[in-house]
Order: structure tokens, then sequence, then C-alpha cells
């Protein structure tokens, strides 16, 4: 089972330890298969219940993951391991569309909203006490998500998006559940939840968004929670339209002890309708971060949900951070309140970049989709060649294996840092890179 590797320990974090090493050193690779509690606990003369601790403590590090009755196995990934750090060095003289961020130039300036934001602070210092939302964000966010159909909810702030979906996974599930994920999808989510000891069930996606069907087989596998991506999907674009949303609420309502949990990426970017999910489960939230259209450096989400979830999250957060800062609070207001972004020119200016690519990759029989947002995915046969041809050819473009768990192999390309008049350069070179282009609207 472990080959020639022996476990030792007589207690449950000696034992967590050494299969830690081992996974470290090499000597338990990907997918090594553990040994049952009761009969590791045989060998090393143990308690059962000292073994089971050990597992746990794998388990809520990320080391290893236990499906039922097929026993544990090491990870095929560490949680230790982002996926970021699978992207490449950038070399100088290569043009980078692979890193994600927006475009600088389409981000508003941050000296007048913090300037306002200090000057509120001198007015009313935030002291101990005080509630963790600004009242003033609170209103603006909540009157900006009863205009797109979001189901009433308290408001939360946390420090982006990804902190806010952990926190909600952390109040709800413990370690060994099983959450259903966008596959392809975005490298951060699929990350976080094997780190919380939590296992993925994949989930196929199209171009509006989780398939119906994949959806239903992985609620049927046991999935406690669904995370989906309402709009700009990293790294497909796909966006949930009106059909596709009537759909999986019909779905959910058959599973209300699900949890959802719907991270609007494309707020801000986006010109396409939001369809929302929540308030079909008993539990759910709706997440959106400032950071593609404001800055990534905000480090501001607002959260909406179930009052339970939200009381639990702020519980939480109290006993951590505490809150958000005040002063980057106020600035938001600030920026939402001043106009500083214009939200229509910015999902044109991204929406004639993506769509431009789109179209000459078609035009030269590559498949690409890119329905909304910054990204476009175009399903390869081999990534690696693709990546390291275009590479070649000046262009870096991120893999597909930083976005994927059984999905099959793709690229992304991020069109922010992307003229439309580099498009026709840009598809030509995908198009001598990918010798053999994957059709269809599926990227499983």
């Amino acid at each position: 089972m472990l080959g020639d590797y022996r476990i030792t320990g007589r207690r449950a974090a000696d034992i967590a330890a050494g299969v830690e090493a081992g996974v470290a050193s090499g000597a338990l690779p990907p997918g090594s298969l553990l040994p049952p509690m009761r009969e590791l606990a045989g060998d090393l003369g143990v308690n059962p219940n000292t073994v089971a601790a050990a597992y746990r403590t794998l388990r809520e590090r990320g080391v290893i993951e236990t499906d039922g009755r097929r026993g544990s196995r090491v990870r095929s990934r560490p949680s230790s391991t982002p996926r970021d750090a699978l992207r490449m060095v950038v070399p100088e003289g290569v043009r980078d569309l692979a890193e994600g961020n927006p475009d600088v130039s389409l981000l508003p300036s941050l000296d007048g909203p913090l300037a306002a934001a200090a000057r509120r602070y001198a007015q009313a210092p935030t002291l101990y006490g005080a509630g963790p939302v600004a009242p003033e964000l609170a209103r603006l966010a909540r009157a900006d998500l009863d205009a797109d159909g979001v189901p009433p909810g308290p408001v939360a702030v946390t420090s982006g998006a990804l902190d806010g979906i952990e926190r909600v996974l952390a109040a709800h599930l413990r370690a060994g559940d099983a959450v259903a994920v966008e596959d392809p999808g975005w490298g951060g989510a699929l990350d976080l939840v094997p780190a919380l000891g939590l296992r993925v069930l994949p989930v196929a996606v199209d171009d509006d968004g989780p398939r119906v069907d994949a959806v239903a087989r992985a609620l049927a596998a046991g999935a406690r929670a669904l995370i989906v991506t309402a709009r700009a999907q990293n790294p497909t674009g796909a966006a949930v339209g009106a059909e596709r949303a009537r759909e999986l609420r019909a779905l959910l309502a058959q599973h209300p002890e699900v949890l959802l949990i719907e991270d609007d990426h494309g707020n801000g970017i986006v010109d396409l309708p939001l369809h929302p999910l929540g308030g079909v489960t008993r539990h759910w939230v709706l997440v959106r971060s400032t950071a593609k259209a404001y800055g990534p450096d905000l480090r501001l989400a607002v959260l909406t949900g179930d009052a339970v979830t939200l009381d639990r999250l702020r519980g939480r957060q109290r006993l951590g951070p505490g809150w958000v800062s005040r002063i980057i609070q106020y600035a938001v207001v600030e920026l939402w309140t001043s106009g500083a972004v214009d939200r229509t020119a910015v999902a044109r200016s991204y929406g004639q970049r993506r769509d431009a690519l789109v179209e000459a990759l078609r035009e030269g029989g590559i498949a690409a989709h890119g329905r909304s947002g910054l990204n476009v995915w175009v399903p390869v046969v081999d990534e690696t060649v693709v990546v390291s041809r275009l590479l070649a050819a000046g262009w870096a473009v991120s893999p597909g294996a930083v976005y994927r768990v059984e999905a099959a192999p793709g690229i992304r390309l991020t069109v922010s840092q992307l003229s439309v008049a580099e498009v026709p350069g840009l598809a030509d070179a995908v198009a001598a890179a990918a010798s053999v282009g994957a059709a269809g609207v599926r990227y499983d």
C-alpha cells in the first residue's frame, strides 16, 4: 500500500508529521492509499482514535482526502503548492496574456477617494465596538443588489471574494464534506476547498455556466455545497443565462440543504445581466469583489445571503481581523458615489477585445469561448506544446492545468493587456501553435 515507507509515531501529531514527511520527500506520491485506521493503529500499537485524529489533521491541512469506503489518499497536489505556482516566468519582450489582471488604464485613481476617506475618519475615527460595515456602504451595496434581483438579506464585508468564500464554507461544512466546483474554474476556489479539508466534486461548464446534468450528478454524489460563478467566469468567460438559471434553481429547490455560493466575479466589468440563484436553498450567499473594476489592492468584497450564514460569518470574523478597514470602505463608497468607473465603458472595452479575439480564432478554425469578462478559453490537445510554441512566438498564455480537475486541456488568454489591433497576429499565432482544436461549447 505504501511500498517501503513506514508511518511511525505514538501520538496523533507524530503520525501526521510522519505522513507529511513522506509526502514532502516524495516517498508518498500523489494518490498513495493510506492504511485503514484500525490497521495502522494495530501496526503502531495505539488506539484507533489516535490514528483517526492524525488523519483528521491531515485532511484539515489539505494533505490527504478521504472518500468513504475507498479510504484516505494523498492529495494529487498538497495545498501548500498553490496553482499560481504553475505559472511561468514571462521573459522580457514577451506579451503577457497570462497574468489575469485588469487593464490598469481602466482603473480609477485612488488619490481622491482615499483622501475623502481620510477626512471622514478624521471627523469620526473608527473605534472598537463599531459595526463591521459602514452604514452607507451597506445601503449602497444593498440597493445595487436589489436592482439586480438578488433576494433580500443582510450585508457583510470581507477582504476579497476568496476570504468571504472561505468563511462561508467554514461556517457550514466539516472536514471531508464534498463541494461541487466548476471545472474548469477559478484556481483559488479549486485550491481553497481541499485546503479546508473538503473534497472537490468537479462540475463541467459550458458557455452558460455549470451544466445542469453535471450539477445534478455532484448533488447526487453528496455535495454539501455548490460554488457558481455568475458572470465572467475564470477562465472560460461563461455567464449564467436566464434559462440556465431557471434550470439550476429548479434543481437546487430539490436540495434545500445544499449551501449555495454565487461569485459575481463580473460585477462592474460586464454588460450581461445577473440571473441570481440565491434564495432557493436554506443557506446561500452572493459575493461581489471590487477587484476587477476598482483595483485588486482594495481587498474588499460585499456579501449578502441568509441571516444564519451572515451571522456565522460575522461572528467568526470578529474573532479574527474584526472588520475590514473603515477607511477602505469609505474609499469604496466614494468610488461608487462619484461615478469614478463608467461600468458601461469598461464592459465595452473588454468586450470589444474579447469578442474580436474569439471571432478571429473561430475564423481560423480554432474553437474559442469567451462570453463575458476578461478571458478567452481555447481547448487544445496538448497544453504544454501550445504554451511553449506561443511563448517562442512572443505570447505568454496561461496553461489550463491551473484551472482544471477533470476537464479537457485548454489555454487561457486574458485580453486586458491586448489591443484590438493585435488580435489578428495573436489569432494566427494560436492557430499555428494549436495543430488540432476542440469543437463544441463543452469544456469536459
